[in-house]
């Protein structure tokens, strides 16, 4: 392994990372503002039990407050537990969500990009809850 590669792997930076993440998709969500006005407008009844926004905020909250447990106590409440889930909220997993993703065209971007950072996210955190365990 290189020196680079050993400093990625250091649960410090990735735990600093995982703030600036945070910090990001908050600004990124503040910028996408006006495309979830059109979206919520133009959201027909479905048979879906959720809308995607309602779906991605469901998401958001989760992988946020996650998130938000690293960048304050450094760790999680029930780790293990937080693995597991963190590994089935796969964001594009989520039927409505993919549908959205890969089935509107060029419009929605910023929600888009919003989506993909949400995504790694999530996949950062489970690298440094993973990266925890293997330094204890």
């Amino acid at each position: 392994m290189t020196k680079a590669t050993l400093n990625t792997q250091n649960p410090d930076i990735t735990r600093h990372y995982i703030s600036h993440l945070l910090q990001q998709l908050t600004e990124d969500y503040k910028n996408t503002k006006e495309e979830r006005k059109k979206l919520a407008s133009l959201s027909p009844a479905s048979r879906e039990e959720f809308t995607v926004l309602e779906e991605i905020e469901l998401l958001t909250a989760d992988i946020r407050g996650y998130a938000s447990q690293i960048q304050v106590r450094g760790k999680i409440e029930k780790e293990q537990q937080a693995i597991e889930r963190l590994q089935t909220m796969q964001v594009l997993d989520v039927p409505t969500i993919a549908k959205f993703y890969f089935v509107t065209d060029g419009d929605y971007k910023q929600i888009k990009a919003y989506i993909r950072m949400l995504d790694y996210l999530r996949l950062l955190i489970l690298e440094y809850l993973h990266s925890c365990q293997s330094s204890h």
